[in-house]
């Protein structure tokens, strides 16, 4: 019996290695072995903008007045924006504006932004789409840097880079380190061969490689690239595209963001299981090590404390069982940080981690009973 768990506890912990560490070091391997850079030139044509809202009165304008004003303004022929059953002034707000470019989309029924994208980008008169959020800010320049890529006929989606400023507290402190993390794989994903996904702030596509989605997927930003991954195009990603935003200042707020997500990734399963198989997913390694086998972590996780807590009484798993106990004890001070507005980096990081973990537990749960919205829910 000891055999078989002692064997549980290496599966276990090498899988969490692997999720966290092993991947991200083969990625970045790959990525300079073989890498696959992306040829650039400056953009010359023009694109459409897609931009779905819903109750952004407070928000849209100012989201106009930096895109249409911005450096890159010139390479903006139409901006479509669909209002998904909106009971605000976004409407109104819209239409004051005097931007011929302004297209006013009115949708009375809320029914989610994948249905708006599926209506509106077949609409777009361009070959390039460039999709947004209404509450990113858009650096100086960051478009046109963002359409550089296309220059490469091998890239069919580009994504921009999401930086969150700098939050007060460790809820923000941890968000910042997970995402620098986030970035850094996405970074070799991208020099490597493709990312599966993108940043849904703000990425661009080839208007023909777009197919439309379910109307009720939560993760349109992945699903979309991956249908141009799948036609034999590549999805990149572009550092110089900046978008800002906000950290969420609560592990509340940032666990409803992260629960969505999450049921997302297990969703996928569902809507697209032949991208489980490595003869239909061009880049089937990236797309089950970063997207998939993270689902499995709580179980891994679990796993190895339970197999070395039952067979501690060897010095290697003795000290084994006390870093594991450390380290959650670190994540505690973490959470108790978060309620009292310290920013502490190390046990900030390990209570994200763990609170992620717990998440995914939730939001697999939520994947399989079908308890999710397709409808963005904003956090109060």
């Amino acid at each position: 019996m000891r055999p078989l768990i002692e064997a549980t506890f290496w599966i276990c912990a090498g899988g969490v290695f692997y999720v966290y560490a092993g991947y991200p070091f083969l990625v970045w391997l790959s990525a300079r072995l073989v890498p696959h850079p992306v040829a650039k030139a400056a953009f010359t044509g023009q694109v459409s903008v897609v931009i779905s809202v819903r109750n952004e009165a407070s928000l849209i304008c100012s989201k106009m007045e930096q895109l249409l004003a911005s450096p890159d303004a010139a390479l903006v022929a139409e901006v479509l924006v669909g209002s998904d059953g909106s009971t605000d002034d976004t409407v109104a707000r819209l239409r004051a504006i005097s931007d011929p470019r302004v297209k006013v989309v009115e949708f009375a029924e809320r029914r989610g932004k994948p249905s708006v994208l599926n209506d509106l980008i077949p609409q777009c008169t361009h070959d390039v789409v460039v999709l947004m959020d209404a509450r990113q800010t858009l650096a100086s320049g960051a478009l046109g840097r963002l359409l550089e890529g296309f220059a490469d006929e091998r890239v069919g989606v580009i994504s921009g880079e999401l930086v969150f400023s700098d939050g007060e507290g460790a809820t923000a402190a941890g968000i910042g380190f997970y995402w620098n993390y986030e970035k850094f794989i996405r970074r070799n994903e991208a020099l490597f061969r493709s990312v599966p996904g993108a940043t849904g702030a703000f990425y661009a596509i080839r208007k023909r490689l777009f197919r439309p989605i379910p109307g009720d997927a939560l993760l349109d930003d992945v699903a979309i690239p991956m249908q141009a991954v799948e036609a034999g195009y590549r999805c990149v990603f572009e550092p110089g595209a900046v978008v800002y935003d906000q950290p969420s200042e609560s592990a509340e707020k940032e666990g409803i963001r992260k629960r969505r997500t999450i049921a997302g990734n297990g969703q996928l399963i569902r809507l697209y299981p032949r991208w489980l198989l490595p003869w239909r997913n061009p880049i089937w390694f990236e797309f089950v090590s970063h997207k998939m086998l993270r689902l499995l972590s709580p179980v891994l996780l679990g796993g190895a404390f339970l197999a070395n807590a039952l067979v501690m009484g060897q010095g290697l798993y003795k000290g084994l069982l006390g870093c594991q106990v450390s380290f959650y004890v670190v994540a505690l001070l973490g959470w108790v940080g978060a309620r009292r507005g310290w920013r502490v980096r190390v046990p900030a990081a390990a209570y994200m981690f763990v609170a992620l973990n717990v998440t995914t537990v939730m939001a697999l749960v939520d994947a399989l009973r079908g308890r999710y919205r397709v409808q963005w829910q904003k956090a109060a």
